[in-house]
């Protein structure tokens, strides 16, 4: 089956964009253009506008200015469903906003296929959906059931299926928002040579990412942006990763890990045989003041599983926690908060903060009772001028604290996810991929806020898929392989090949 008919070269224009939401100003005057059978990185530091350009174009923004050309013609895209049609299809970075939990893995695939393809027909063929999505699952090299629940999937299979979805329409421009993310090596690996299948089928793929070497290995050329506004393209070999570094933040990057001395102290934390079943298997670990423990292992070694249920987040999880010797009794998030342990989860828009409120509810909503009076009247110009320091400190990008949080980019979003904690002063700090979809200069922000905290004799467990931030910002450090603790290791004395070597499942204890 090919995924596009004609194999001629067409150039995607975008000439003019502007957009503005409330008290902020996204995108002003960015040009674009990028042609099928190519791949093109799109990439900026978070709040650049590279993923708010890109949803003008997959027609989710209508009010914009500017006009788009496809092929030597102008097109008008105000819908999704006017992109769809025009070829453009797109995999957003918030997998669970767009798949239909409910659904099987066939009917999320198929599903635009089932929505305007019935034709006032009554009879779905389920074998025949199950067949269709099954070809393109194959042909992809996913191995998941197409009758499996979308809401059992992991993140990277959830990924898979909407990178399915996409590929199963004829597709002219498929854009992939930080598609590697939630993707394991083996599973990057998969995506690639997807890439190089759709550009010799002629077509054109909008890459963004922040990792920069991947992009080097899979794209053909580059646009940088800055600040809502265009600031380069061109061939990407032509352009080292130092200098995209600078177009990106307009400015060297000096140093990205913190220097900082180990002040350790007496242990603080301890959990011991904790399982879920399933999903994490008998782990036992500790932390002490002051350190920067590591949960290394690549995607769906169990970390986030283990980070839920020393949070009480998981119902299912067995085992024992202690802090300071004393056992713990956390049957919920409530508990876990009201014992000193705080959680940065993983997916930020759904477990990290409420999209819809402002900047400052969602820095302070964890820690309420401390601007509140007789009567738990909340004092708002307290609320507002803490909220102040924090947006301050960790660089949020906010024209002030009543910006919604929704409106901000990813990486500012992450950070108002950490700094709702800076306000409760807990004792643990656990950290589920913190840097994930974030830009560098972001990344090293939060570095330097892991590092204040140990600094202040905070105990930090710091769960990562990434072998340099293992070998950066921690102390020590537990490689996981299925669910389990395959070794202990202290960071000065190993290197990234033996993490990697545990975290593939490789020697035991």
């Amino acid at each position: 089956m090919r995924l596009l008919a004609n194999v001629n070269t067409i150039r995607l224009e975008m000439r003019g964009i502007s957009i503005a939401f409330p008290g902020v100003q996204a995108l002003a005057d960015v040009n674009f253009y990028t042609d099928t059978g190519k791949s093109h990185a799109l990439i900026g530091a978070n709040g650049a506008g590279k993923s708010t350009l890109m949803k003008v174009l997959a027609g989710a923004y209508s009010h914009y200015t500017g006009e788009i050309w496809i092929d030597g013609k102008q097109v008008h895209i105000r819908s999704p469903r006017d992109a769809k049609l025009l070829g453009i299809q797109v995999v957003y970075q918030e997998v669970d906003t767009v798949l239909i939990p409910n659904l099987s893995v066939g009917e999320n695939i198929m599903l635009e296929h089932t929505v305007h393809g019935m034709k006032g027909k009554h009879v779905m063929h389920w074998k025949t959906l199950h067949q269709s999505a099954q070809e393109i699952l194959d042909r992809l090299n996913v191995k998941v059931s197409t009758k499996k629940l979308a809401q059992d999937l992991t993140l990277a299979e959830k990924q898979m299926v909407l990178i399915a979805r996409s590929v199963s329409m004829e597709c002219r421009f498929l854009i992939l928002d930080e598609p590697t993310a939630p993707l394991s090596h083996s599973e990057t690996e998969q995506l690639f040579h997807l890439i190089s299948l759709l550009k010799s089928e002629g077509v054109g793929v909008i890459f963004i990412s922040h990792r920069l070497p991947e992009l080097y290995e899979i794209c053909d050329d580059i646009t940088i942006m800055r600040d809502g506004k265009f600031v380069i393209r061109d061939e990407l070999a032509k352009i080292e990763q130092d200098q995209v570094v600078e177009y990106m933040l307009g400015s060297k990057l000096e140093g990205q890990f913190p220097k900082r001395k180990s002040n350790i102290g007496d242990v603080c934390f301890e959990a011991k045989h904790i399982d879920d079943i399933g999903k994490v298997n008998d782990v036992t670990l500790k932390v002490h003041k002051g350190e920067i423990v590591g949960l290394a292992g690549l995607v769906g070694a169990g970390k986030t599983e283990l980070c839920r249920a020393l949070f009480g987040a998981s119902t299912t999880a067995t085992g024992e926690t202690f802090l300071n010797g004393v056992k713990l009794r956390i049957y919920s998030p409530f508990d876990a908060v009201q014992s000193g342990i705080a959680l940065v989860p993983e997916e930020r828009r759904r477990e990290g903060v409420f999209v819809h409120e402002s900047v400052d509810v969602n820095l302070t909503a964890s820690s309420l009772s401390r601007f509140t009076g007789k009567g738990a009247w909340l004092k708002k110009s307290k609320e507002r001028s803490e909220a102040s320091t924090i947006i301050r400190d960790l660089g949020i990008k906010t024209p002030n604290g009543d910006v919604l949080v929704g409106n901000l980019s990813g990486g500012n979003q992450q950070k108002v996810a950490i700094g709702k904690w800076l306000l409760v002063d807990a004792d643990v700090y656990i950290f589920d991929e913190p840097t994930k979809g974030v830009d560098v200069g972001a990344k090293r922000d939060i570095y330097n806020v892991v590092a204040e905290l140990a600094a202040r004799g905070k105990s930090i467990l710091y769960a990562s898929s990434e072998m340099s931030e293992m070998m950066g910002i921690t102390d020590r450090m537990y490689v996981m392989y299925d669910g389990a603790i395959m070794k202990e290791l202290v960071t000065a004395r190993t290197n990234e090949e033996e993490i990697m070597l545990y975290s593939t499942g490789g020697l035991r204890k």
